[in-house]
C-alpha cells in the first residue's frame, strides 16, 4: 500500500462518531430508532427488550454505506437550511418537494445491505411514518429533514431486518432474545453459525 494512500483513509471509528454526533445534533438518538424497531418486531420476539434493539442500531451505523448517507444527507439538510443551496436545488430541498426522490434514493441505497425484508420495512416506514420519523417528516420551524427523515426510517428498516434475522438463528437453536443479553445481539456471538 501506498504511504500516501493510507494518510488520505479516515478511520472507521471516527466516521461512526461523527455519524451518532451528526444524528444527535440533529436531535435523533439510538434510543429513538431503536423504539421503532422495538415497537415493530415485539409481536415476533419473545424476550426481545428495547436494549436489544439499540444494539442493533448500533450495528447498524457502523457499516460504511449508512454512515455515508447519513453525513451527507444530513449537510444537505443542514446547508438548506443556511441557504447554501444553489436555486433550484434549494427551493426543492427546502420544501421536500413531492417528485424530489433523491432523499429516499440516499436512504433505500443504504438499506439494501440487509435484504428484501429491510427493503420493505423501509417502505412501510416511509409511508407510516412511526415515531421520530414522524416528527422529522412534519414541517415545522427552521429545520430541514428532507434527509433526515428517510434515512431515519433506513436505519430503523435496517436494525429491524437484523432483528428478524437474528430471530431465525436463535430459533434454530431453540432459543429467544430471553435467552441472550442485549450485547450478544451484535455481533452474533451466543448462536452457533450465526450471520446477521
Amino acid at each position: 500500500m501506498d504511504s500516501n494512500t493510507s494518510r488520505t483513509r479516515v478511520h472507521s471509528d471516527t466516521v461512526y462518531q461523527a455519524t451518532k454526533a451528526a444524528l444527535l445534533r440533529r436531535g435523533v438518538t439510538i434510543e429513538d430508532i431503536a423504539s421503532i424497531v422495538y415497537e415493530m418486531q415485539l409481536p415476533y420476539n419473545d424476550g426481545l427488550t428495547l436494549e436489544h434493539c439499540e444494539e442493533s442500531v448500533k450495528s447498524v451505523l457502523k457499516k460504511r454505506e449508512m454512515q455515508h448517507a447519513i453525513l451527507v444527507g444530513i449537510e444537505l439538510d443542514e446547508l438548506a437550511e443556511k441557504r447554501m443551496l444553489s436555486e433550484p436545488l434549494q427551493q426543492i430541498v427546502e420544501s421536500d418537494e413531492g417528485l424530489f426522490g433523491v432523499d429516499e434514493t440516499i436512504a433505500l441505497g443504504s438499506v439494501f445491505t440487509y435484504g428484501s425484508i429491510a427493503v420493505t420495512t423501509f417502505g412501510h416506514l416511509d409511508k407510516n411514518k412511526i415515531g421520530i420519523i414522524s416528527q422529522l417528516d412534519t414541517k415545522a420551524g427552521e429545520q430541514v429533514h428532507t434527509f433526515l427523515d428517510d434515512l431515519a426510517a433506513s436505519v430503523a428498516a435496517s436494525a429491524a431486518s437484523r432483528i428478524a434475522h437474528r430471530t431465525r438463528d436463535l430459533e434454530e437453536h431453540n432459543e429467544t432474545f430471553r435467552d441472550i443479553s442485549p450485547e450478544e445481539t451484535a455481533p452474533e456471538t451466543k448462536v452457533e453459525g450465526g450471520t446477521t
